[in-house]
Order: structure tokens, then C-alpha cells, then sequence
């Protein structure tokens, strides 16, 4: 995984957060709910640059 992807993945887990946060102290649960979707495509993003390491060596 290149530094770029993980920083970029890493950015998207933070990002979800902080709109997670946001959406909860607001009430706005789309907000919130756009916030859980931003954190599980770093996640996904992030398993598959794993999956692609495994399979360069």
C-alpha cells in the first residue's frame, strides 16, 4: 500500500468521523449516517490495498 492510498484511506475514516460527530450533536442523522458510510469506505478501501500487498510479493 502506498503512502498516498493510506493516507487518503486514513482521511476518509477521519473525515466519517468528525460527520459522525457532527450529525450526533446536531440531530441530523443523515449527517451521522453519512459520517458511518465515509468511515466503512476507508475500511474497505483499506482492506483492499492489503489484499492487493499479499498478492505483490
Amino acid at each position: 500500500m502506498s503512502a498516498s492510498d493510506k493516507a487518503s484511506n486514513i482521511g476518509d475514516k477521519v473525515k466519517g468521523k468528525a460527520k459522525e460527530t457532527a450529525g450526533k450533536a446536531v440531530g441530523n442523522e443523515r449527517l451521522e449516517a453519512e459520517g458511518k458510510a465515509d468511515q466503512v469506505k476507508g475500511d474497505v478501501k483499506q482492506a483492499g490495498e492489503k489484499v492487493k500487498d499479499v498478492f505483490k510479493h
